[in-house]
């Protein structure tokens, strides 16, 4: 493929060349030359620049034409000798190269048979590999399966104490109810012991007749202070289911914690089989953590309602002590007391 251009001073050299061997430096002679290198106006261009500079050396040029001749021969036979010298040696050189390259082809080839075993031998440690890393991913698999029975079992474990956490809601506000509607009877008393103060000298008998309203009224109250403890009797009865769910979460969390210690010896075996299984596991302990964690919630929890019932019983004395003291006297002291 020809060059993309010719310098002028390459045009020179092969017009003073051509002059030389005594041919005409025509625009087709020069670019064979130059190896049909170069366009022919670019050619011709650099010719007359040059015939324009070189102009005044033309008579001169064809005055030593002949010598100049002469010595082009002498030297194109020194040439053709020094060509055949340097063939000569280029040859033996080149032998030279090519026993060199047939020992490293020789050396190459050795090192290709040991590559080849080396490779056989790794496909043979990959397959190894391989079949360990089956048996790695089918205990992670099984694992993973124990983590999510795990995880359902702390689901529902959780649901359970949803629902509880709503009854002891539901016992708050029947608790509630309760402490207002005592609170109105003890309004209630109080009104009427000022009423009693009041009127005492001219209502005694009205005084009795309120006593005996009285009297119903504190029935009625130790009626729905029965209900109370009857309330309290099975805020005890599901305070206990509580306290058996949360062993069943505590055994639970045993159960993770030594499929985790089980998990964690076969990783331990299986560290060299990539950072990928590593990872997962690591994934596996994070949740543990948070399984103790809930767990941790759930004591707690229970507590609380441990704490809560606690509450209700002191309410609960409180309103029994409200009533000994708001009850009627005996009916000995009304006797010693007649109306007046």
């Amino acid at each position: 493929m020809a060059r993309a251009g010719i310098h002028k001073s390459e045009v020179q050299r092969a017009r003073d060349a051509l002059m030389a061997q005594g041919k005409h430096p025509s625009i087709d002679a020069i670019r064979q030359a130059l190896g049909n290198t170069g366009s022919k106006t670019t050619i011709q261009r650099y010719l007359r620049e040059l015939e324009e500079e070189n102009g005044h050396a033309a008579g001169s040029e064809i005055q030593v034409g002949e010598a100049i001749q002469d010595l082009i021969q002498r030297l194109a036979a020194r040439l053709q000798e020094d060509a055949a010298r340097q063939l000569v040696e280029l040859r033996s050189q080149s032998d030279s190269q090519l026993r060199q390259k047939d020992e490293e082809l020789s050396r190459k080839q050795a090192e290709a048979a040991a590559l080849q075993a080396e490779l056989q031998r790794s496909d043979a440690a990959l397959q190894a590999e391989q079949h360990s890393h089956g048996e790695a991913r089918q205990a992670l698999q099984t694992a993973r399966t124990a983590n999510e029975r795990l995880t359902q079992q702390l689901a529902d474990l959780g649901d359970r104490l949803k629902d509880n956490e709503a009854h002891r809601l539901s016992l708050e506000e029947k608790h509630k109810h309760a402490r207002e509607a005592l609170e109105h009877y003890r309004q209630s008393v109080k009104d009427q012991r000022e009423q009693e103060q009041r009127r005492h000298e001219h209502q005694v008998q009205q005084l009795q007749m309120e006593i005996r309203t009285l009297s119903q009224t504190a029935i009625v109250k130790q009626d729905e202070l029965t209900r109370v403890h009857q309330e309290l009797a099975k805020t005890s009865a599901d305070l206990a289911g509580v306290r058996k769910a949360l062993r069943q979460a505590e055994l639970a969390g045993e159960k993770l914690a030594q499929a985790n210690a089980t998990l964690q010896g076969k990783v331990s075996g299986l560290e060299s089989m990539g950072a990928r299984e590593a990872e997962r596991l690591n994934q596996q302990l994070t949740l543990n953590r948070d399984l103790t964690a809930r767990l941790a919630a759930i004591e707690a929890n229970a507590k609380a309602l441990e704490g809560e019932q606690i509450r209700l019983q002191t309410a609960l004395d409180v309103q029994a002590s409200l009533l000994a003291v708001l009850a009627p006297p005996p009916a000995e002291e009304s006797a010693a007391n007649p109306p007046s």
